[in-house]
């Protein structure tokens, strides 16, 4: 697909169209087969910790949006995969600078020819996006569709770090939990559910 096509698929919300640029899903998740992932999210409580290194010895990194690294005593420092619902600015994809970029966010008209033509790109399907949402009764975080789809994975072990489920508010914004269109008690509700009937899968 040239730049103009994508614009133009883009403009019209032709999924199929941007589909294509996407890896399948089944390979993504092919990819996570047997790994140990820790997927980290963007808590402010996590700037508190000394997980960093916990989390770099895993075998998959995946961050999330602006993936805000404080100090690689709490944060660690690699990125292998970067969930994005936001555009990353130049700085941020430098300092950050992942393996692999999965647009994660329904909003088709905020993805950028720059990621959408970066190696291993994953779009994510609306179909998933739109049964996640109406499971949790409100739109999911990046954070929550990165799990539901991880956890559908045959990955050896998921560790959560930073999801505090808003509690202690977010190192990238400074938005309180009434600002956000999420439900924050739900998702926290239902990744206890999920971990009870899944022992693969851990919050620290």
């Amino acid at each position: 697909m040239t730049r103009l096509g994508f614009l133009v698929a883009r403009t019209l919300r032709d999924e199929s169209a941007l589909q294509r640029l996407s890896v399948p899903q089944a390979g993504l998740l092919a990819a996570l087969r047997d790994k140990h992932v820790a997927l980290v999210g963007n808590a402010r409580a996590l700037a508190e910790t000394d997980h960093g290194a916990r989390i770099d010895a895993a075998d998959l990194v995946i961050r999330i949006n602006g993936a805000p690294m404080p100090s690689a005593e709490s944060h660690g420092g690699r990125t292998d995969w970067l969930a994005l619902a936001v555009r990353l600015s130049q700085a941020d994809r430098a300092r950050i600078a992942p393996d692999r970029i999965l647009w994660m966010s329904p909003k088709r008209k905020r993805l950028d020819w720059r990621t959408a033509t970066s190696p291993g790109f994953y779009l994510h399907p609306l179909a998933d996006y739109r049964a996640l949402q109406a499971r949790l009764g409100a739109p999911p975080t990046t954070g929550a569709m990165m799990i539901d789809l991880i956890a559908r994975s045959q990955m050896a072990r998921l560790d959560l770090f930073g999801f505090d489920f808003f509690a202690s508010l977010s190192l990238s914004g400074r938005r309180t939990a009434d600002q956000v269109p999420h439900d924050f008690k739900g998702e926290s509700e239902w990744v206890r559910e999920i971990m009870l009937a899944d022992r693969r899968i851990r919050r620290h």
